[in-house]
């Protein structure tokens, strides 16, 4: 939703078919470090098989053992607005591929309405009854949506992307047409928008399961694009925690010129870090880190964009100041002869 803060909400507000306005925390967390590590998938191995871009606390490490690594008392600063949250938010990363067979880096950009150098825009999301109870999550907490290793359409409500026009795109809803889970053929104006949408309930007693899934759950009887906690949670999963959604706009307007895309005009030129061609192995790795009892504050009163009185902030200029300098060294930038990692393509 690469539009205003305003805008933005009321056009969540009607989609959840509700009167009032969607209670939704919506706020950029710029970047942090983009390196080969994947604390959640796979602890203890540097570097991991792929890229990432990460944001949030500056305590993020190769392994983050949920038993020993507070992030809140082990991060000096985060790079997200909201300067209680120290939690880690990771996503693949986009490469341009030329003609030539060589690779480099595409951007983020700052969603429109806010902010940032780069990084994602994160959204909490409440129930709009405000009578409703949401659980905020546990220290130790994380969780993984998608699969890296994907060739094929997922579960429609997860992931899914965009072509953007150049300003503002109030005119359909998440995930739903003509969103897809393939990269756009096209030039996209505003860039490509990547959504990836995290479950709503939670098992209320797992911080995490072997394959950082099984603890939560999607309701029974939500729309794959609802928006917020919707339907009934299961038995199984019988607490309610907060919508978790991220958004990245992808700054693919450097690469919009005939002469750089593959001749074939059924192809298109990006790809993921992961070495997916087609778009489907995006996906979103979260380790929770709010300071004591604040997210959950937060969502009691129902705090919605950027600021909330229950909260403590940070300027933009403090946020961006905040970076991690890798542990992983190699080539990401520049033109690269193959993905890091040395991926192969899929």
């Amino acid at each position: 939703m690469r539009l205003s803060t305003t805008i933005n909400i009321g056009l969540l507000a009607k989609l959840a078919s509700s009167q009032a306005m969607m209670p939704m925390m919506r706020f950029q967390c710029s970047q942090l470090v983009v390196e080969r590590l994947d604390p959640l998938v796979n602890p203890g191995t540097a570097p991991s098989p792929h890229l990432h871009q990460i944001v949030g606390g500056n305590s993020f490490n190769i392994s983050m053992d949920p038993l020993t690594h507070d992030l809140p008392s082990k991060s000096t600063c985060t790079s997200c607005t909201f300067s209680e949250d120290f939690s880690n938010y990771w996503t693949a990363v986009m490469y341009f591929r030329a003609r030539n067979g060589t690779f480099t880096r595409v951007r983020q950009l700052p969603n429109e309405g806010l902010k940032g150098n780069g990084g994602i825009t994160i959204y909490y999301i409440a129930p709009s009854n405000k009578k409703a109870a949401v659980t905020a999550f546990k220290p130790g907490f994380r969780m993984l949506v998608g699969d890296a290793a994907r060739t094929s359409p997922g579960p429609s409500r997860k992931i899914c992307h965009r072509c953007m026009p150049a300003s503002g795109d109030n005119r359909n809803i998440n995930c739903g047409a003509p969103d897809a889970q393939t990269f756009p053929k096209t030039f996209c104006a505003g860039g490509i928008r990547t959504i990836i949408t995290f479950p709503t309930c939670w098992d209320g007693k797992n911080t995490d399961s072997p394959d950082h899934m099984s603890h939560v759950a999607y309701a029974n009887g939500a729309g794959a694009n609802d928006v917020g906690p919707t339907g009934s949670c299961p038995a199984s999963h019988p607490v309610v925690i907060p919508q978790l959604m991220y958004e990245i706009i992808w700054d693919t307007r450097p690469f919009s010129d005939k002469e750089l895309w593959p001749e074939d005009p059924d192809q298109q030129p990006f790809v993921w870090s992961t070495g997916d061609t087609n778009g489907y192995s995006q996906h979103g790795d979260y380790v929770f880190g709010w300071k004591g009892d604040s997210l959950q504050k937060a969502l009691d009163a129902r705090c919605t964009g950027d600021t909330c009185s229950e909260l403590a902030l940070q300027s933009t200029e403090e946020a961006v100041k905040c970076t991690k300098a890798p542990d992983v060294n190699e080539d990401i930038d520049g033109w690269l002869p193959r993905l890091p990692g040395d991926r192969m393509l899929f």
